[in-house]
């Protein structure tokens, strides 16, 4: 099987960084421990605990590429000499005020201008809402009138965002633009599709972000489809099956309202499946940025590839996985030549615990991902030892 390959897939690992990210994944494999360990976290920030070191030491050592520009593009470097792309992002959350939002663009723009420094970095992501009040994005999905003094801000946070979009083309980086809640999403939509409007005239340039698991997704993206042909642009699309599942339905039972997300796992599945399908019959209009860790989706993809004829490094068809998690999928990829790109998310400690937190939740949410983590950092560890003992 090709990604069972775990001598290429842990090849950047020493021994001890495998035995620690080993005991890491058994860790986080515990919904109790994950649960007490993200209060303690949070209630560190709050209290300004010194526990900066502790976390550097595990989960940031294994989920985040560095503390700045140099430490990260060290590692941009080493994935590039496995032929495995990168896109960074600073992961720290700035506060709401218009003075937060502006140091959030200006941590996307320095992020961006990383471009200059490696040849492997074609993507770049940002958060719209980072950008903007999440009021105006909620009021704007909803439909509801801005006052003169909204409209202002609105008119701000457009401007933001254009002003990444401007900066990317420039630089010939593509533009990836996260999905959010549902409750955000209508006006991301709104945004993004407009972006795409603007700068996927002639390729796709700015890519949309479309979480599967809600009903609601391949309806749309084949009404994005169909407005870009008659409208004459590009579109981009990264897939993923969804992050905020337990927010989604929660929202929805206190609210009273049906829940947006799909009923089970396998409808999920059913829907990614539709959508994968639905952006590789039309490849020549599309470009799909495949955000999974799922082998089954990513041998779906491949298969078709292969059976179509499509060539592995097709400019339209990119995989990608998150730094520290299912390197047997992206150093496997990568070297059968396949366009592979991992997310590395940089910045100081502290101010990336949110962003770990939100790691170690979904490592235990997701059936079946650590425990395949864990059986394969196992075949590698013993892998070795019967290297060394037969040497």
């Amino acid at each position: 099987m090709l990604f069972d390959n775990t001598q290429r897939a842990y090849h950047l690992k020493t021994d001890r960084e495998l035995y620690k990210a080993y005991y890491l994944f058994r860790l986080i494999s515990n919904s109790t421990l994950v649960t007490v360990g993200s209060w303690f976290a949070q209630l560190s920030l709050k209290l300004r605990l010194p526990v900066a070191p502790l976390f550097k030491a595990t989960v940031f050592s294994q989920f985040c590429a560095g503390l700045n520009k140099e430490e990260s593009l060290e590692l941009v470097n080493k994935l590039e000499s496995y032929k495995i792309n990168s896109y960074l992002h600073f992961a720290a959350e700035e506060s709401k005020t218009e003075e937060g939002m502006d140091i959030s663009l200006a941590n996307t723009l320095e992020t961006l201008s990383f471009s200059k420094e490696s040849s492997s970095l074609p993507f770049t992501v940002f958060k719209a809402t980072a950008l903007g009040p999440m009021s105006l994005f909620k009021k704007k999905g909803d439909k509801i009138d801005f006052t003169n003094s909204e409209e202002e801000t609105w008119k701000r946070v457009l401007n933001r965002i254009d002003t990444c979009c401007e900066n990317a083309k420039k630089m010939g980086v593509n533009l990836l633009i996260d999905a959010e809640e549902s409750w955000f999403q209508d006006a991301i939509d709104e945004i993004a599709e407009s972006l795409m409007e603007k700068y996927n005239k002639e390729t796709p340039f700015v890519y949309t972000t479309l979480q599967m698991y809600r009903k609601d997704r391949l309806e749309y993206l084949k009404n994005l489809h169909e407005n870009a042909t008659k409208k004459g642009f590009k579109i981009g699309v990264k897939l993923v099956r969804g992050a905020y599942i337990e927010k989604e339905n929660s929202r929805a039972l206190q609210l009273g309202i049906s829940s947006p997300i799909c009923e089970s796992k396998l409808m999920t599945d059913l829907n990614f499946n539709a959508g994968l399908d639905f952006i590789l019959k039309n490849l020549e209009d599309c470009s799909l940025f495949l955000g999974s860790h799922n082998e089954q989706s990513v041998k779906r993809v491949i298969d078709w590839m292969v059976e179509n004829k499509i060539e592995k490094d097709h400019p339209h068809v990119w995989f990608s996985q998150l730094l520290g998690m299912a390197d047997h999928i992206s150093f496997n990829l990568a070297s059968e030549g396949y366009s592979v790109v991992k997310y590395l998310p940089y910045g100081p400690v502290s101010e990336v615990i949110p962003y770990l937190i939100r790691r170690a939740e979904e490592n235990t949410s997701v059936s079946g991902q650590t425990p395949r983590e864990l059986s394969l950092i196992e075949k590698e560890l013993k892998r070795r030892k019967a290297t060394v003992s037969s040497s």
